[in-house]
């Protein structure tokens, strides 16, 4: 496979992946901002924290109200890491490998562009956006699927799960960590139902709230939810599953070796992180650390199999999301 056909399925993934995670990030937080006393909520400017976007946020304006920060995070064209701005970039990449993927894979991502483009609008209106954060989540859900359905064992799969996994993990820790900071202190009783409700927030975040109850039978509670998006091996958006199934695709990968060192170190420095001795600030220290590593793994798959420094240079404004 041409290394530029790589490049493209790689970022095709991670583009699609992100946009179903901007849909995610703007639903919870509506639904968030609904179950607190307005004196706790945690308002609109985390999400533009999540998404790495201050310094771009801080160049067009410091109004951080409901209204400008979803216009930003889903339909402001000069924001790179925006949900037209990907699916954009999806659709572009799309058209030029039409060749690799089926044409129903091209005509989905056609569709969900357009209809993103044409209806964005509508996440910015507290009455349509459920709809419409909806049918992207959807939309981005079922293109993974029919990649799983149609498309054969092989390099453009491969690459393609690289850079969704890689994707995935970076916006769970990225998740976790912004949530974790703003947290509600637990053990004021007065205050625990409305920290436990923040909680449940994070792991709605990321679909995880049926499995973390299915796997650990208990209540919410800090350390138990951020060891299962961290650390837990069967949740596809847990970090370490991502991984996992990153270093699963290296395998099949040549040259890959070093990447498969790299990406087992991160796993088990995750594994073997003891999440409850964990204050705020150190569990900030580490998922800094995670971020940083998942960049350099970036960096070297691109040097790896992306004819290095060009690539790493096409996608540099949408790449300062997932590296910042």
């Amino acid at each position: 496979m041409l290394s530029r056909v790589a490049d493209n399925l790689y970022w095709l993934a991670r583009y699609l992946e992100r946009a179903e995670n901007l849909a995610r990030l703007v639903e919870v937080n509506a639904s968030l901002m609904l179950d607190l006393p307005k004196a706790l909520a945690p308002g609109w400017q985390p999400l533009i924290t999540i998404t790495g976007a201050e310094a771009l946020y801080a160049e067009g304006t410091r109004d951080t109200s409901e209204r400008a920060v979803v216009h930003f995070i889903v339909a402001d064209q000069k924001n790179p890491g925006s949900m037209v701005s990907s699916l954009a970039q999806a659709r572009e990449i799309a058209r030029t490998i039409r060749d690799i993927l089926p044409r129903e894979i091209w005509e989905h991502v056609n569709e969900l562009f357009l209809y993103v483009s044409e209806h964005a609008t509508e996440a910015i209106n507290k009455r349509t956006r459920h709809a419409f954060l909806r049918r992207v989540t959807l939309g981005t859900q079922t293109l993974t699927g029919m990649l799983e359905g149609i498309v054969s064992e092989g390099p453009a799969l491969w690459f393609m799960a690289l850079g969704r996994n890689i994707e995935r993990a970076d916006m769970t820790s990225r998740f976790v960590d912004v949530r974790a900071v703003a947290m509600l202190p637990v053990h004021g009783s007065p205050l625990r139902p409305f920290a436990t409700i923040q909680w449940m927030s994070v792991l709605r975040s990321l679909s995880g709230y049926h499995m973390y109850r299915l796997k650990t039978r208990q209540r919410v509670y800090p350390a138990g939810v951020v060891s299962f998006l961290l650390a837990d091996e069967a949740f596809p958006r847990a970090c370490v599953c991502c991984l996992r199934r990153a270093e699963e695709v290296l395998a099949h990968l040549p040259n890959s070796q070093s990447l498969l060192r790299r990406l087992s170190r991160v796993r088990r420095a995750v594994e073997n992180t003891r999440f409850e001795t964990l204050d705020p600030d150190a569990l900030h220290g580490f998922i800094d650390r995670l971020q940083r590593a998942l960049g350099r793994t970036n960096d070297d798959v691109a040097r790896t199999y992306f004819r290095g420094e060009l690539t790493l240079s096409r996608h540099v404004a949408a790449q300062s999301q997932s590296s910042g």
